[in-house]
Order: C-alpha cells, then structure tokens, then sequence
C-alpha cells in the first residue's frame, strides 16, 4: 500500500510538497513509543468545507491584475491543483473591507434596491470562482443594515435595528439573496448579523441572543421559506468565549430546529472547549469558523511561520472539538493588507505586490491547504490517540474511504513518530515548524 505524504516546510522552501512512499505492511504488534494510532471505526462529525472571504477589497485588487493573473490566482485557490476552496463567505451590504460604506437601498419602500455596487467586482470575482470550481458554497453576512433602519441613523459604530423596521430588514435581506440568484449565484448559509456584540468603528449592529433569535424565527426564515429559498440560517457569527452561551440562549427557543446553526470568529483565543460542549449539547447543529486572520496591526506580516501555524493549530483544535467548517477572511489583500475604510488592515493567505500587478503566497496559504486541499466536503472526523502534547494532530475519512492525517509541529524540535492505521505502520519524521498531511 502506497501512502501520500505532504509537507510543508517555510525554511527549507518544501510548500505543499508531495511525496509518495510504501508504507504500513509492518504488523504493530511491539512498539510501544513515539506511536500515533488512527481509529476509522470512531466517526464523529462531517465537513462542509474550508475557505475564505469575497469581500469587495478582495475584488478590487483581484480586478487590478491582469488577466493571465487572475486565472492563475482563481486555480491557485479553487482548482484541484491550487488549495481547492469550496465554502466561502461575502458581506451585505458594506464591511470595513469594503471602498466605503454602501447599502443597496436608501428608501422605505425599497424600490431603489440593487447589488450594482457588488457587480463591479465582488460578482466578477464570485463567478470565476464557480467556474472554476461548480461545488463553492456561499456564506453571507449583513454588518449593518441601511442607516435610515438604525437608532443611531449610521452603519457605523453599533446602534440596533428600529424595531419597526424588521420585517422590512428581512424582506431586505432575502431580496439580496434573490438578487444574486439572478446572477447566478446561490447563497447557501446566512448569519442573521457579523459579531452582533460589538460595537464597532465600522459597520455594525447590535444584537442580544433574544432579538437576534427572534430575527431569525419571526423575520428572515418565514421570509426565506415564503421565496421558497432553501438558504440554511446561522447565528451568533462572532468570537468562541461566548459561542456556548449564545447556543443555549437561542437553541433552547420553540422551533429552534429552523435554525441550522451556529458561527464563530477566531478573535478572542482558542476556547476549543465552547465548540465542544456545542456540539455535544447541541449534535445536530452546524458548527461553523465565519471569520479569522492574523490582524496586520497586531502581529508583523513577515512573521510568516508565527502566522501560518496560528491558522493551523485553530483549525486543528476548532476541528477536534467538532467544527463542520472553517472560512478564512479575505481571500486577496494589497500590500499594505487593504483596502479598508476605517484602516483595520489585516493580512490574508495572498496578497498583491507593491505594484499590484502580481501575488505572493504567504506561509498561511500553504498551512490552510493541509486541510483545505485533501479534507473533502462530507469526509468525516475520526478517532486517532498520540504519545505527546508537542504535536497536534487531526484524522478524517474522506467519502472515498481514503484516510486523511494532518500534523503540526510548533516547537524547535524535529519529532520522529509511528503512524498506526489497521495493525499496520509507518515511521517518519517531521521537521520543527513544519506541517505534513498523510493519505492513505
């Protein structure tokens, strides 16, 4: 039997490198050390897939290469020999990673709606995306409705919804979705509000889990089921510390079960433990990362090995709890990590040269493809037990039967291992600060 290897290594410039080697036609039957051991027969959650951000940042600069480098861009993320994302995310309305703050109406009666504004380049981008790659599914997420429905009459800087605009902000919303049907275009899954419990100097809006579970059940999914629109609803969609207390609040509401799930962002630290009492509380629910980068302003971009093994150990550890999925921020920057309205500049796994004409690949796009590349959509999570806490470690059967091993190595040390899968084994090594994924 032949087993896939592949490894990236920033400092010995090895990026997604793929080896294949005979393997596991040694019976485990003495080695007792340095042994990691794989379970198929324990089955716990599926994927939905891995990706990032159609912001309309993202498709300005996308729109400044030219052409032969948006298709080699569009390949190296969606293609099945780029890193194959296929569950991606896009903002109603404006964002703080949007050329200024826009919203599609201005009026009562909602007879000025258009997406216009996004057909000039968060659609182009979208639609080369699905061509190539037909399976991409869509996320969308409001930050803020139109200023004339908000108590503070400003997109910016918190304020609520007016209640008496409700049933109009969920006719605005599913008019967005229905929008881009027509321009074919599907959106799959819908957060009732973007980080609902903060006030922030962009776009935003404020929701307690009583209103927003109200806005889903009594607004946007009767709205939504009226169309005939099968789009799944989410809620919460911000950081992990109070993942699990917005789940109860809301999931304990009458007819809950309309609600498919629940988001997350990366911002306020680990708390795998949210995700795991989630989703052993609540089993039938999708568990999905919304948003997380390594913000510019925070950590350096040229700390490149620091940022990508950020990305991986989130994953891994939001995965093991029982994630369904994990969506990046934007999928392109410029070099300055923009544009931004309000200069909340950030990194993203690529990013445009200093004359914007090209790209380069930070260590973060490469980290992502261990998963986003080999994990398939409906491959499910299984079982595995390992020998030290300095490796972290993720296994999943994908629909073909094939098994998929993810490790990190974060430490200053080279680890060498046993991998068991079926009383069979294969030893191997890996580098210090490097990540190599298996298929077997």
């Amino acid at each position: 039997m032949q087993i896939r290897k592949i490894e990236t290594n920033y400092k010995e410039g090895k990026f997604l490198k793929e080896t294949k080697k005979d393997a596991l036609e040694k019976k485990f039957d003495k080695q007792e050390n340095h042994v990691i051991i794989i379970y198929p027969e324990f089955e716990y959650q599926s994927i939905e897939g891995f990706g990032g951000a159609f912001t309309e940042s993202a498709g300005y600069v996308f729109s400044k290469f030219p052409d032969e480098i948006k298709k080699k861009f569009i390949k190296d993320y969606f293609s099945d020999e780029g890193i194959r994302y296929n569950f991606c995310r896009t903002h109603i309305n404006s964002c703080d990673f949007s050329l200024s703050t826009y919203s599609y109406s201005e009026k009562e009666n909602l007879d000025d709606f258009s997406i216009s504004h996004d057909e000039q380049y968060i659609v182009p981008l979208i639609k080369m995306a699905k061509e190539e790659n037909k399976d991409i599914q869509l996320l969308s997420s409001p930050w803020s409705p139109p200023k004339f429905m908000k108590t503070t009459e400003n997109m910016n800087l918190g304020g609520k919804l007016k209640p008496e605009y409700k049933e109009l902000w969920a006719n605005y919303v599913v008019k967005y979705i229905e929008e881009y049907k027509k321009q074919g275009i599907d959106i799959n899954y819908l957060t009732i509000q973007n980080e609902p419990n903060a006030k922030q100097l962009w776009e935003s809006c404020l929701y307690n889990g009583e209103e927003e579970a109200e806005m889903a059940l009594k607004y946007i999914i009767p709205n939504l089921r009226a169309k005939k629109l099968d789009t799944k609803v989410l809620v919460w969609d911000h950081n992990k510390e109070r993942l699990y207390l917005r789940a109860k609040e809301i999931f304990g509401k009458d007819e809950c079960n309309l609600i498919s799930g629940i988001g997350y962002h990366y911002y306020s630290g680990d708390h795998f433990q949210n995700i795991k009492l989630v989703r052993e509380k609540y089993p039938q629910k999708l568990i999905i990362h919304t948003e997380g980068c390594t913000g510019f302003s925070i950590r350096k971009r040229s700390r490149q090995i620091p940022n990508a093994e950020i990305y991986a150990h989130d994953i891994i550890g939001d995965l093991n709890a029982g994630a369904n999925g994990y969506i990046d921020w934007n999928i392109l920057l410029d070099f300055k990590g923009g544009p931004n309205h309000v200069l909340n500049n950030c990194n993203s796994p690529i990013m445009a040269n200093f004359f914007g004409k090209n790209y380069k690949k930070n260590a973060s796009y490469y980290y992502i493809g261990h998963f986003s590349k080999f994990i398939e959509r409906k491959a499910t999570r299984i079982a595995y037990s390992k020998f030290t806490d300095k490796l972290e470690i993720t296994s999943f059967k994908n629909p073909d039967g094939k098994i998929v091993v993810v490790i990190l190595n974060r430490n200053d040390n080279d680890e060498g291992f046993t991998l068991v899968l079926n009383n069979k084994i294969y030893s191997d090594r890996i580098k210090k600060h490097s990540i190599l994924t298996y298929i077997i």
